[in-house]
């Protein structure tokens, strides 16, 4: 009973793939146990280096969502200042609209325009 299975681009054996797994999983393993024993993680050693300074309160480090999108909405702002113009907050509006895309959207398909 051969496991290999044969194809024109080559083989495939779940065997040699179990081999590997195994000395990938001891390679690992013994990585893992070189690794420093004195180290803890409810301690001081998963504070940042910050070259001796204090660290910063997250609320001053903190990227507001604002700050990530300012450049886009600052180079779209006339387009932006109309979207707001025209967001009331009124479902009615919104269905107002959706109603009215969508009956372009009939005439262009069906007009053939």
């Amino acid at each position: 009973m051969s496991f290999t299975l044969t194809t024109p681009s080559g083989f495939w054996n779940p065997l040699l793939w179990l081999i590997f797994l195994v000395l990938f999983t001891i390679v690992a393993y013994l990585i893992y146990s070189r690794g420093n024993p004195s180290y803890k993680k409810e301690s001081d050693q998963v504070k940042p280096y910050l070259s001796g300074n204090i660290e910063p309160t997250k609320e001053k480090v903190q990227v507001k969502a604002g700050d990530i999108y300012w450049g886009f909405i600052e180079a779209l702002k006339g387009y932006y200042t109309v979207l707001q113009t025209m967001h009331t907050g009124d479902i009615r509006d919104y269905i107002l609209w959706y109603l009215g895309v969508g009956a372009i959207i009939t005439f262009i398909l069906i007009g053939g325009v």
